[in-house]
């Protein structure tokens, strides 16, 4: 993670929506959280584009929330992922995907404390994996 709390992955970003956006380094910044960011203006999120598809179901975050002790980061990321593969996410993540290959960089916003503990990371991979096997390099 950067000093500013910002990943990098090829071309994919993550960010935290309260960190100020850096317009040139961010390129598209998709808000990737299924409600918007308490206490943020849309003015100050500065995002191009809000995927709540793109988010667990709320079935599947409900279930993951009730044990705080993160024990069940496994199973959601397992979850998560077959959620991503299903007829609701198609969309959104043919979005992405469509933004990835396009000229610049795609930052993925969100709100998150935890990032590592979120469906972010589990995101990235599905969209680095998606990319890779297109190009058939998976």
């Amino acid at each position: 993670m950067g000093s500013d709390g910002s990943r990098d992955s090829g071309g994919l970003r993550v960010r935290r929506v309260y960190d100020p956006p850096e317009p040139r380094a961010d390129g598209t910044r998709v808000l990737v959280d299924r409600l918007w960011p308490r206490g943020v203006s849309r003015e100050r999120a500065a995002v191009d584009l809000w995927l709540k598809d793109i988010t667990p179901s709320g079935e599947l975050r409900g279930w993951y929330h009730q044990d705080r002790s993160g024990a069940r980061y496994d199973g959601f990321v397992e979850r998560y992922r077959a959620e991503l593969g299903d007829t609701a996410h198609t969309e959104a993540v043919a979005t992405l995907l469509r933004l990835l290959d396009g000229d610049g960089p795609v930052t993925l916003v969100t709100s998150v404390k935890e990032i590592d503990a979120s469906h972010v990371p589990v995101l990235v991979g599905y969209l680095e994996h998606a990319r890779a096997h297109r190009s058939g390099r998976g």
